[in-house]
């Protein structure tokens, strides 16, 4: 009874990292939204999030779980599932053409996966504890393959030196929900929730280690921009000097004379 409360409660605390997880991309999208442009912030991490959500939604569910053993992860991932498509929806909306193009040219697929994995798992598979080999081994993929992707982002940090397209938070509960998460499936002894974090741990802490690192750069770079742009206008004050007041000091140095 003890473990079970215990895993009950680890699993709550881990959809509370994950809801903010899920809604830490609100103030990226609110930036997309103010500027009307996705800029250089990829759809990649958001589409196999959906991917992930649709998949863990369904693993959680009575259909592959035996009863209603794994509510917290169906419900946090349901909630998922509408964020990342709101997400999404907004990437294509104000996306240009080819990153239009390109978006949807994986949701797509993403959505069939899904659908094939869901029937498979309905009508061709007849045990509860087959079922969930059937799509944890398919969420597995999916979340290494979510875990993975930020790393599209941290080589862009690396590569630019600058942590603009990495957002702190979205890192931060990224770490918080992979530790919970693997905590939960250990308790529960069911390896296709807890392996999957296992990747995600060190990723998100790969991730804030980059952020620290490159923080400090961005923070440098700023004030060697500042300063340049105090001597440029220091230059321009000494440039545009009004003619009467350097003509002002002539008289004054001829009467000397």
């Amino acid at each position: 009874m003890v473990p079970n409360t215990v895993r009950v409660a680890v699993g709550i605390l881990g959809n509370a990292a994950s809801m903010l997880l899920y809604a830490a991309p609100i103030l990226t999208f609110r930036r997309v939204i103010k500027k009307g442009n996705v800029e250089e912030f990829s759809c990649v991490p958001y589409i196999l999030a959906l991917f992930n959500c649709l998949l863990y939604t369904w693993y959680g569910l009575p259909v592959v779980s035996s009863g209603w053993e794994n509510m917290t992860v169906s419900t946090i991932n349901g909630l998922g599932i509408l964020l990342e498509i709101t997400f999404i929806s907004i990437y294509v909306w104000f996306a240009p053409r080819e990153k239009k193009r390109f978006a949807l040219g994986l949701v797509l697929p993403v959505l069939t996966l899904f659908g094939l994995t869901a029937y498979l798992s309905s009508f061709m598979v007849h045990t509860h504890h087959m079922r969930k080999v059937f799509v944890g081994s398919v969420g597995l993929v999916a979340s290494i393959s979510m875990y993975s992707s930020p790393m599209v982002a941290a080589k862009q940090v690396i590569t630019t030196k600058s942590v603009e397209f990495m957002p702190f938070y979205l890192s931060l509960f990224s770490f918080l929900s992979s530790a919970l998460w693997m905590i939960y499936g250990l308790l529960g002894r069911d390896l296709f929730i807890a392996s999957p974090n296992f990747i995600g741990v060190p990723m998100g802490i790969l991730q804030l280690a980059l952020y620290c690192i490159y923080r400090r750069s961005d923070g440098a770079a700023g004030k060697l921009h500042g300063t340049a742009i105090d001597q440029e206008k220091g230059l321009k004050a000494v440039v545009a000097m009004p003619p009467q007041e350097l003509a002002g000091t002539k008289p004054e140095a001829e009467g000397q004379k």
